[in-house]
Order: structure tokens, then C-alpha cells, then sequence
């Protein structure tokens, strides 16, 4: 982190950010959080709601669109604020992913006059996200994400996502016999998926499609006539290539056994000279920071947002992103109110444009 002076605490985010922290919001469980945001609102002013899939609606001037998830990964991790170090610091599930972005966007959209949706579903579906480009009439005129970067950083990019199940069968019989059975099966076409696809250790992760297989089941059926294979798994997709060429090369492996490929969130990458980032390196230099240009090798609800809309889109928010679903979940406040600062400057900057 860059040398800044340390700013003066700001009281209302802080306590806002600790009272939703405060309030479980595991996935599919977010209704008494987002009613807190929608409290929050009111309290300045602002007309706001919840949406038939849950989302917090604040609509305002549509030249920004702030928006961050509120629900989170379980996890009980006793809520307080302790000082060390780095001064006083939240602990607590969600402090960094992402309630923290959530909060600090829900202040500076008070603040701005900026249009504000805390959104449901991002850990397990994006079912928020998804549903709110389809419920929208128009885009944006620009996307600021909520995700933890760091006080100092701008994501600009995002792997995307291949998920699907593979099934094979094949006949019963003694194991002596050479012929493949459905769990060779399995095990060969992945292989053959995840040797496509290997690089040496040098090559960035970003740029990497990575494999990774994340259930297995095989073994005889229970009426003894034949052996099954159920295998789920996971490709990441950097920007070089889409979801559909990414499922062509796999499918191109397979000689026994199909998949159904139920999941795809296509890769994103922003351009460095959008007015959105441009706005964000200004008003991280102004708090004294140094601005530092990220790509994420995970999804985000960014990537749904790019889809759809052509406009400007960063991805912000304080936290270290190492900490996302961690045990030790925490939060630095003296980063958070610098990422509320720079918020309020890069949002005002690009509703002058």
C-alpha cells in the first residue's frame, strides 16, 4: 500500500457497515440485510426497495450505476472491531466479499445522486445480476462493480466460467477384462481435456483455461448391470477465447459419455482508457494512493454486466481479496474509508462527463 495520510474516520459508512455485517446474509437468506440498505436509503431520502427476486433497487442518475453483492459464503465469524496495526479493523463474514464494497457504493450513492442495486444470488448463481439486465430498460452509462481490489486497485478483468456434468455407462462385468468401463471413461476424457489445455508454470493464471474437476461419482448400479460415471466439472475461460469454443474443444475428447454443460459466464476484459477507469486512477491519486490495474482469474457479476451492456465498467471496492471466504475474514476501517472517498470522487467525475 502506498504511503497515505490516514483519513479522518467516517462514522455513518462505518456504522452502517458493521450493522449489515452484523446481519447473516448467507446466500438465498439475504432478505433482512438488504432491508437494512433499503432503511438506509430512506433515511437520506431516497426511494428504494426490493425487487420480486430480492434485489435492493435505488434508482437515481442512471450516468453511474453502483452496484455490489449482498449475499455471502456460511461461515460464523464472531463480529467485531479490534485494533492493531492497521488501526481499527472489522472482523466478520462478508466484511471484504463483499460487504464492504456493498456499503461503502451505498454511501456513495447518497452522496452522488448515483443510482445504487445491492444485488442477491452472486455467490451461488448471480441470480440478481441476471435478473436485473433483463429487467432493465436500458444500460447504464457506466458500471462500478463491487468486489475487493483493494483500496488502490481497479479490476478490469474477469475469467469466465464453463460448468457442466459428465455421464457415462457401460456394462457390467469382471475387472480383469481390458475393455475401458464407465469410470475409465470419465478419467480418460478428462484427462485428455486437462493435457489440451496444460501450461508450463510461467504462463499467467489469468491467461490459462484451468480444469478442475469438482464432484465424482462411479461404481456398479444398484441393479448390477452396469457400471456408471456422474463427474461435474469446471473450466475457467480467459478473454482469448468464449464459453462455446472452450465447450467444442471438450466435446471434441469424448468417445463414451455426454455432457450437459448447464453453466456459462463468458470472460471480460475492460479497457485500461475507459472514462471508468480513467475516473477511478484519478481519484485514487488524489487520496494519496497509487493506482494498480488487476485481473481476476475468478467470475464476477461484472461478467454478466458485459454481456449485456456496452458501457464502461470497473470493478472496486476495499478488502483484500485473499480473505474472500476465508476464516479470518476481515476488514481494515482506515481502508474503507479511503475506498468510500474515492467513490464519491470517481463517481461524481464520471456523472460530469
Amino acid at each position: 500500500m502506498s504511503e497515505a495520510a490516514t483519513p479522518e474516520a467516517d462514522t455513518e459508512a462505518r456504522d452502517l457497515l458493521e450493522a449489515v455485517v452484523r446481519i447473516p446474509s448467507v446466500s438465498r437468506n439475504e432478505a433482512e440485510a438488504a432491508q437494512r440498505l433499503v432503511e438506509f436509503f430512506e433515511a437520506h431520502g431516497r426511494e428504494a426497495w426490493l425487487d420480486e427476486v430480492g434485489n435492493v433497487r435505488a434508482p437515481a442518475d442512471d450516468g453511474v450505476l453502483l452496484t455490489s453483492h449482498i449475499d455471502t459464503v456460511p461461515g460464523d465469524i464472531p463480529v467485531r472491531v479490534e485494533e492493531d496495526d492497521e488501526g481499527d479493523v472489522l472482523w466478520g463474514r462478508g466484511s471484504v466479499d463483499a460487504k464492504g464494497p456493498l456499503c461503502a457504493m451505498a454511501v456513495a450513492a447518497v452522496r452522488t445522486g448515483a443510482s445504487f442495486v445491492g444485488v442477491v444470488g452472486e455467490e451461488v448463481d448471480s441470480k440478481g445480476a441476471r435478473f436485473l439486465v433483463e429487467d432493465r430498460e436500458s444500460e447504464p452509462g457506466a458500471v462500478i462493480n463491487g468486489e475487493p481490489s483493494g483500496w488502490e486497485g481497479i479490476t478490469l478483468g474477469y475469467r469466465g466460467l464453463l460448468a457442466g456434468t459428465y455421464v457415462a455407462t457401460s456394462e457390467s462385468g469382471h475387472s480383469s477384462r481390458p475393455e475401458n468401463n464407465a469410470i475409465q471413461d470419465a478419467i480418460d476424457w478428462w484427462s485428455s481435456v486437462d493435457d489440451e489445455f496444460a501450461t508450463d508454470e510461467w504462463h499467467p493464471v489469468f491467461e490459462r483455461v484451468t480444469c478442475k474437476p469438482v464432484d465424482f461419482k462411479g461404481g456398479t448400479s444398484s441393479d448390477g448391470l452396469s457400471v456408471e460415471a456422474t463427474m461435474n466439472v469446471q473450466l475457467r475461460v480467459p478473454p482469448e477465447y468464449s464459453t462455446d469454443e472452450i465447450r467444442e474443444i471438450a466435446d471434441g475428447f469424448l468417445e463414451n459419455g455426454t455432457v450437459n454443460w448447464d453453466d456459462k459466464v463468458e470472460p471480460v476484459m475492460q479497457s485500461p482508457r475507459t472514462s471508468a477507469a480513467r475516473a477511478f486512477r484519478a481519484a485514487i491519486r488524489q487520496q494519496g494512493g497509487e493506482p494498480t490495474l488487476l485481473r481476476k482469474t475468478g467470475t464476477s457479476d461484472m461478467n454478466v454486466y458485459a454481456k449485456t451492456w456496452d458501457c464502461p465498467m470497473v470493478t472496486y471496492g476495499p478488502g483484500d481479496s485473499d480473505l474472500d471466504h476465508a476464516p479470518n475474514e476481515h476488514l481494515p476501517l482506515d481502508e474503507y474509508d479511503r475506498a468510500v472517498a474515492v467513490l464519491e470522487t470517481a463517481t461524481e467525475r464520471l456523472l460530469e462527463d
